[in-house]
């Protein structure tokens, strides 16, 4: 734990991998740790051990390779991953804390819950197929990590559920690893949709721009193009969300006394 100065820092390290500051809790989420994953290539830096030093509990939202590989979470052993029981049981299965998180859990003073995620277009045989995102809380604060997911009707009652009017952050899918999205995912129109319903303040688009099969990284701009896309579906969805735009590995700060 750290001392709290009153700031929410946000630091995206590419793909879905976001450290959370809040309240002197450090989360880490789905986290991808390494130069590659797998056959994928990665664009642009990997991520440092200084970045995520310190982690109180990743929240993992599914088990697809690209956001629970294996050997980035061994690189931060014994830290709880708050992911669905039957996703636990199969994290504990790698010699990883696995801990279920279906209602409110507390890490230190910030407490984190599953929420639903729409996600089983590409069964995995040898993994269990449950997919959640995150709702993330403190006394001043209120953050979702969608994970991966399509629209559905239940994101309306996020607010509600973490106690609030509306989020103060949403971070949100906007892309993927090709050129073509795969079936429950988010494009950048349906993102900036689920802002809205959730009427997000402020909003963090991630899984986009990282990560490519071989060759694809240089061909086209289907890699750049989720986030002018979105920043345009925002201003007509949500205009009173205000986009967060960051290159992986940069921060940004929220004053949560003032959550402007």
């Amino acid at each position: 734990m750290r001392q709290d100065d009153g700031l929410l820092r946000l630091t995206w390290l590419g793909h879905s991998t976001v450290v959370i500051d809040l309240a002197g809790v450090r989360l880490v989420t789905d986290p991808l740790l390494r130069r590659h994953n797998g056959v994928l290539r990665r664009r642009g830096p990997q991520p440092q051990p200084r970045q995520w030093a310190g982690t109180d509990a990743v929240l993992l939202s599914h088990l697809h390779l690209d956001h629970a590989e294996v050997r980035s979470l061994r690189k931060l052993p014994g830290v709880p991953v708050l992911t669905g029981s039957r996703n636990a049981r199969w994290v504990c299965g790698q010699g990883l804390r696995g801990v279920g998180a279906e209602d409110w859990t507390d890490v230190g003073p910030v407490q984190v819950r599953l929420v639903p995620a729409v996600h089983q277009g590409r069964p995995l045989p040898h993994r269990p197929n449950d997919a959640n995102g995150h709702l993330v809380r403190s006394e001043r604060t209120t953050l979702w990590f969608a994970g991966d997911t399509a629209l559905y009707d239940e994101m309306a009652q996020l607010p509600e559920i973490a106690g609030v009017d509306r989020l103060d952050v949403a971070i949100v899918p906007i892309g993927g690893w090709g050129p073509r999205l795969s079936s429950n995912h988010m494009d950048p129109a349906q993102a900036a949709r689920a802002c809205a319903t959730v009427r997000a303040r402020h909003a963090l688009p991630v899984h986009w721009g990282t990560l490519h099969p071989p060759l694809l990284g240089s061909w086209g701009d289907w890699f750049e193009r989720p986030l002018g896309a979105f920043e345009s579906a925002v201003a007509d969805l949500a205009p009173q969300c205000r986009v967060v735009r960051l290159v992986p590995g940069g921060t940004w700060s929220l004053d949560t006394d003032r959550r402007a």
